[in-house]
């Protein structure tokens, strides 16, 4: 008989909110209010450069996929923990939590390389402007996007296989807040040798790989705009990029805290922060940033409303 099948549990608890019995109702508010700000901040940051023709450009082409991902990232986790909290116990089916990994691990991959790609694109725009038309076309734009998303495919595809072999007898009780790799196998009782070689190769090419990448592309920049003689030209080089560095530094700071974790693990408390800025707060943001740094953004954003438009012109000529 197949003891994979003896010991594998039918559904498993979170604990994450276990310490706050009594503030349910309020957790429930923040976070449906946080879910909201989210999906209708991307949403218009979509739109607005789908039906705006001066924001038809690399750099946000890319940034629609970037909304794109935080509504699908942030969708993956919120809704089911806004459910449980209107439960006394934060449950997850077997199945609904592999297929939970998945969609995360594949939406936090995608946007890892999105990160990546849209670092190149400044590179290129700033340090290669007479080229950008021929190295940023519609030809390499797309293909670049479409990689991203299969880079993230794959990665997820990986571990939820991983996972779907371990055991758990019985133990279900997971100290966190959603599925993901890592408090998987601190509960498994089979062995986790190759899942964790996996994760730490992952982390490697999927994490480490794309901020090098984005690090990479921040020195030829800074180098370009340092030589620049035109305080005006750094000025608006530092405007276009500062959006997407602050972006970098949250997602890819966040995202080192939720894998990297010390041999002893973080306490419950800690661990539930970390979950919380990495998948939920960090996708709410990304929209503020964008809009609130952005004149090209917002211009639109008052064309839509029927106000009157400013001109303005874009931080980098492409």
């Amino acid at each position: 008989m197949d003891v994979r099948n003896q010991t594998r549990v039918a559904e498993f608890i979170f604990l994450g909110f276990s310490g706050v019995p009594h503030g349910q109702i309020y957790l429930f508010l923040a976070f449906l209010a946080i879910y909201m700000v989210t999906v209708i901040g991307n949403s218009v940051i979509f739109t607005l450069i789908q039906l705006d023709s001066h924001l038809h450009s690399p750099m946000y082409f890319f940034l629609s996929h970037l909304s794109c991902l935080d509504i699908c990232y942030s969708s993956v986790t919120v809704p089911k923990i806004l459910v449980n909290f209107l439960h006394q116990q934060h449950t997850i089916s077997y199945h609904q939590c592999m297929a939970q990994m998945f969609f995360l691990m594949t939406f936090a991959g995608s946007e890892c390389a999105l990160l990546a790609v849209m670092a190149y694109d400044r590179y290129v725009a700033i340090c290669q402007p007479l080229h950008y038309s021929q190295l940023m076309s519609s030809q390499v734009c797309v293909p670049l996007a479409v990689a991203s998303w299969i880079w993230g495919l794959l990665d997820s595809a990986l571990h939820t296989a991983l996972a779907t072999n371990l055991s758990f007898c019985g133990a279900n009780q997971i100290h966190h807040i959603f599925c993901d790799v890592p408090p998987l196998l601190k509960i498994a009782c089979s062995n986790t040798y190759i899942n964790e070689v996996a994760l730490h190769a992952a982390t490697v090419f999927v994490g480490v790989g794309p901020f090098m990448l984005v690090l990479i592309s921040y020195i030829y920049i800074l180098a370009a705009i340092l030589r620049s003689n035109s305080k005006t030209g750094r000025r608006k080089a530092f405007s276009t990029c500062a959006s997407h560095l602050i972006v970098v530094i949250l997602y890819f700071g966040t995202a080192n805290l939720n894998y990297n974790r010390p041999s002893s693990g973080y306490s419950l408390e800690i661990d539930t922060l970390v979950s919380t800025l990495y998948c939920i707060i960090t996708p709410m943001l990304n929209p503020l940033i964008y809009s609130l740094r952005n004149k090209e953004v917002k211009g639109a954003l008052w064309k839509v409303l029927g106000g009157q438009r400013k001109k303005y012109t874009s931080p980098v000529r492409q």
